[in-house]
């Protein structure tokens, strides 16, 4: 029986990863285990194909993996609605207010967040995010015209929002650019290759895959120094400033995450993983001397092989095979 987790953000997930674009006027109460997602139709092919900017009203709770410009008008009392954002991993999003007519004195809000944020838990963590948890939020209640413009730290972020009176809204315009070193990331798709370069730079980086999978890490380099690898300790990870760890749980931050294995030498080869969690974090810590870099692969496990376990017990779910 799939988690409360798991189902919200295969919701999100497996929903773009077979539109690879389109979401379509689905709530979370709404959505069925059998049905997630509808694809994606021939007149937002041809539309896109013709070079024009995609528009379509958002729902109360909605996700865009899509550049184009979006509106949100209440027919009705609005209290809890959010929108969440999609890149590529190489990308970033930028958020722009084209258009606000909300009640900021009545109790109405309109916030950006910079990642996402499910049943209270962080994406990126607050270890892992160059700024501190305030600044992470932009409200347009408190910036207004100041602040118009938004662009995200990684390729995720979100506006939250509650409208009081019907008729009032908002629209904005989603934009994406490159992000030529992408650090925090989670996946579209539940399988898939990446290689993860931190250059010089003192800064964690999670990539977060939210299903059961396979990884397999192909290429290793940690301490990459005028061509030269340095020397590693040769029991565990203590005390090593640059080092790789896998992190499995049920749950969106990977700092609440359990830790499953530390990965402190450089390698080229293959290490392999069976990882059953409903979300899987691979995470790069660097100090910032030396030129990081790790190439991995994931697919999703088959879902017979976690069902058929004896245990369903985070310990023995998580715990990754070798």
């Amino acid at each position: 029986m799939p988690s409360a987790f798991q189902f919200q953000c295969h919701f999100i997930l497996i929903f773009l990863a077979a539109s690879k674009g389109e979401t379509r006027y689905l709530e979370v109460r709404d959505a069925g285990e059998d049905e997630p997602f509808l694809l994606l139709s021939e007149d937002l092919k041809r539309e896109l194909s013709a070079g024009q900017i995609y528009r379509r009203s958002l729902r109360c709770i909605d996700m865009l993996s899509i550049e184009g410009q979006f509106t949100f008008t209440a027919e009705q009392l609005q209290l809890h609605c959010a929108t969440f954002f999609i890149g590529e991993p190489e990308e970033l999003i930028t958020i722009d207010y084209n258009f606000v007519n909300i009640d900021c004195q009545g109790g109405d809000f309109l916030k950006v967040f910079d990642g996402w944020i499910l049943k209270g838990e962080k994406f990126p963590s607050s270890l892992d995010h160059p700024l501190p948890t305030s600044q992470r939020y932009v409200d347009f209640c408190e910036s207004g015209n100041i602040q118009r413009s938004i662009r995200s730290s990684q390729n995720v972020a979100m506006i939250f929002f509650r409208i009081h009176e019907p008729g009032n809204g908002f629209t904005v315009t989603v934009k994406k650019n490159t992000n030529l070193f992408p650090c925090n990331v989670i996946s579209q798709t539940p399988s898939g290759r990446f290689t993860m370069v931190i250059p010089h730079q003192h800064r964690n980086c999670s990539f977060s895959i939210i299903y059961p999978v396979v990884i397999k890490i192909s290429d290793l380099i940690l301490g990459h120094l005028n061509g030269l690898f340095l020397k590693k300790p040769t029991v565990g990870c203590a005390g090593v400033g640059d080092f790789v760890e896998l992190l499995g749980g049920t749950g969106l931050d990977p700092s609440k995450m359990l830790p499953l294995v530390d990965l402190c030498h450089s390698f080229h080869g293959s290490a392999q993983m069976k990882i059953g969690c409903d979300n899987t974090v691979l995470r790069m810590v660097s100090s910032g001397k030396h030129i990081n870099r790790v190439t991995f692969e994931y697919l999703q496990l088959d879902l017979q092989e976690t069902e058929n376990r004896k245990e369903n017990s985070i310990e023995e779910f998580c715990f990754p095979s070798i």
